[in-house]
């Protein structure tokens, strides 16, 4: 992907995640259907589904050599990465966008043969737009946001981690979660991890640490926390595979090594 063609689709990405913010907003107080799919606290709704369609319709009009993996399901079968692919969660925080009405997010990447190109978050009822482009560097709304500080340390982070890892459970030992958070600064949980992917971009969290996440949830934060200079690795050390569901920590490097030698401990399943 060339720089040109980088720069156009940037644009258009940024058009398609406004526009559909703003249906989303105009739809809020609504009624809207709520169903379950993999359990009862897995969540969607009409909103969701017409949202991907949204991308979906938009994407396949604009860019009809482009394909589309979404979690609705209303994209591509996709069994590789080469070309052009759009990575879209149309509502990610679903359960907070039921019952909070906020603290949710719209997550478009766009990745050229595997790599992450393009990635936004729109945290749709702020109004807050976090935006990169590989190579550019990331932002949030029109503000750069600034490099990770290379001095921090455990004892001063704050860590996204939801507390359900440091119960028993079949993915992680809960000894290391557990000490984990009595290690740390704080913890902190936003149910929704294209917002918390943000937050480490950012600098106002530290990491983000958790055991079961799809492509769609982390597409568009890989590309934002790589462009401050963090990263997103698998919690067994290997790089992401954007193709399955993945145990995930995102962090600013000077922190990274530490959590995953002395804390992180997966289960064999």
């Amino acid at each position: 992907m060339n720089n040109k063609d980088k720069q156009m689709i940037y644009y258009k990405a940024k058009e398609f995640v406004l526009e559909a913010g703003e249906r989303i907003r105009q739809k809020m107080h609504c009624p809207f259907v709520i169903e379950t799919k993999s359990n009862p606290n897995d969540l969607v709704t009409e909103i969701d589904q017409d949202t991907e369609r949204f991308f979906a319709e938009r994407i396949r009009s604009e860019f009809p050599t482009h394909r589309l993996l979404g979690e609705e399901g209303l994209g591509d079968h996709v069994k590789d990465l080469q070309g052009t692919l759009w990575i879209v969660d149309p509502i990610d925080g679903t359960m907070n966008f039921v019952h909070q009405k906020r603290n949710f997010a719209i997550s478009v990447a766009v990745y050229q043969d595997g790599v992450g190109e393009i990635g936004l978050i729109y945290d749709v009822m702020t109004d807050c737009l976090y935006h990169a482009k590989r190579g550019e560097g990331a932002y949030k709304n029109g503000d750069l946001l600034r490099p990770l500080s290379k001095e921090k340390s455990l004892a001063e982070a704050i860590v996204g981690v939801n507390g359900i890892w440091a119960t028993e459970n079949t993915r992680v030992h809960k000894e290391g979660i557990q000490q984990l958070i009595r290690k740390v600064r704080g913890t902190r949980s936003y149910g929704s991890a294209a917002l918390e992917f943000a937050y480490v971009a950012e600098g106002i969290m530290d990491a983000y640490v958790t055991m079961r996440l799809s492509p769609w949830d982390i597409a568009a934060g890989m590309v934002l926390v790589q462009e401050v200079g963090g990263m997103t690795t698998q919690a067994n050390g290997k790089a992401v595979n954007m193709l399955m569901t993945n145990s995930i920590v995102a962090t600013n490097k000077a922190i990274h090594q530490e959590i995953m030698e002395q804390y992180i401990t997966l289960k064999k399943y």
